[in-house]
């Protein structure tokens, strides 16, 4: 690659003349810690270069899909083999029907999935299809729980059960969001009061197992079944959005892990981006056959994509979910998780910061607070003055975090023992300062 002569101010700058905020996903603006966001270069391993040549040990991994690290060879043969046969195609090909076969073995709770291109239109199409299904209009959400950018699921809570959400967001129509209903995650007594209201309309319920969006908040076993319990007695599907736990907490996605737990547990549905993706533009929903053939061609529910399964995106998938299968690839995940958060953990407390912290598999969260928030509300309390500090603290340090209090961090294989070292050491450093 050549050279970059420019800074990140620069191409801030420049960016902000023709792309509004200068990003493509607000996030990436920095707008919430402040400062120049880094306009990365390139990318190995578990590392990233930005435009001035510095070195970062990445925990963002894409925001979640760089489960093996950036450029993995397996991956990136797949890739390049890929793109030499085609770009795109507009027609079928055999590694859709790989990919297919390959998910729904590591998700059985499936029985057919549909590829798409984001995590939004997974989300959209699936509660479309969960609407179509049922018959029925309302869907209930959680506060805190992200599922895309489609107009039914930008909403917020109403001032009680029996209202409909608001809009959070301009040209999005009252009318559109008025058949959703938002309410408090892990609050059983609502659940079953919004039931009560609501079951006969109700055609799902979406939800992030485990809450990637307000940082890492994990759904109580308790709420869980019940939510599993209240769905099956009103014929409402249990929607798991699975974008960014799927296969990045567990093999079997957040779902296998509350099976482990709640013995014969499964969602009706599942909604799958990220890491079946690899880093390409690739997501998924899938369910069991009678509700699947509901779809388009085969029933009345419309969906469709110019580029869904396209050829490299497959590919790219099928090679990293074929990685990720190999013996003791998520053991040795899990372990290194694991040993990040126990550090900063141990950092945080030696230093006097109120701190809490919570991972399984790849992924984790970690909270100004002296304990493991249970919903958004609590999470809001977290120190946003105080975590804006530790983010550039660590930046400064070769450390790039989620630049937002409320994003989860994810560590891939490509991470080593030295890296969670050093970062460990970096955070001790920032937490005496804090």
């Amino acid at each position: 690659m050549t050279p970059n002569t420019e800074t990140n101010d620069s191409l801030f700058a420049r960016a902000q003349r023709v792309i509004p905020g200068g990003v493509n996903s607000p996030v990436r603006a920095f707008r919430a810690v402040g400062g120049t966001p880094r306009f990365v270069q390139r990318a190995q391993g578990a590392c990233f270069w930005d435009a001035e040549g510095r070195r970062y040990i990445d925990y963002i991994g894409s925001w979640g899909p760089m489960i093996l690290g950036h450029g993995h060879p397996a991956v990136l043969a797949a890739v390049q083999a890929a793109a030499q046969e085609g770009f795109s195609f507009g027609a079928p090909t055999e590694r859709e029907i790989e990919l297919a076969e390959a998910i729904l073995e590591l998700v059985p709770s499936m029985d057919m999935v549909r590829l798409v291109s984001s995590g939004t239109e997974a989300a959209m199409s699936g509660i479309r299809l969960a609407r179509g299904a049922t018959g029925r209009n309302k869907i209930i959400k959680f506060e805190g729980c992200y599922h895309g950018h489609a107009d039914a699921l930008l909403v917020k809570a109403g001032s009680g059960l029996a209202t409909f959400g608001n809009p959070t967001s301009a040209g999005v129509p009252p009318e559109v969001v008025q058949h959703t209903i938002v309410l408090e995650y892990n609050n059983i007594e609502m659940l079953e009061q919004a039931f009560a209201v609501h079951s006969r309309d109700l055609a799902c319920l979406v939800i992030e197992p485990i809450a990637g969006n307000m940082n890492f908040v994990r759904a109580s076993l308790p709420f869980m079944q019940r939510c599993r319990e209240l769905c099956t007695q009103h014929g409402a599907l249990l929607v798991f959005d699975e974008v960014m736990t799927g296969c990045r907490v567990a093999l079997g996605s957040a779902q296998s892990v509350y099976a482990r737990a709640l013995p014969g547990f499964e969602p009706d549905m599942t909604i799958l981006g990220k890491v079946i993706g690899g880093g390409m533009p690739l997501a998924a929903f899938g369910a069991r056959r009678a509700v699947m053939q509901q779809l388009a061609p085969l029933g009345p529910v419309y969906q469709a994509g110019t580029l869904s399964g396209n050829p490299v995106a497959t590919a790219c998938g099928l090679a990293t979910l074929r990685e990720i299968r190999k013996p003791g690839f998520f053991e040795a995940l899990s372990a290194r998780t694991r040993s990040l958060v126990d550090g900063l953990t141990d950092a945080a407390k030696a230093a006097g910061v109120p701190f809490s912290a919570d991972c399984e598999g790849g992924m984790f969260g970690f909270f100004l607070l002296p304990e493991l928030p249970q919903n958004y509300a609590r999470v809001m309390q977290s120190d946003s003055a105080r975590f804006n500090r530790l983010f550039h603290g660590m930046l400064e340090r070769g450390v790039y975090l989620a630049p937002a209090l409320y994003e989860a961090g994810f560590v891939s294989a490509a991470h080593t023992d030295a890296d969670i070292a050093a970062t460990v050491d970096a955070a001790r450093e920032v937490f005496r300062s804090l």
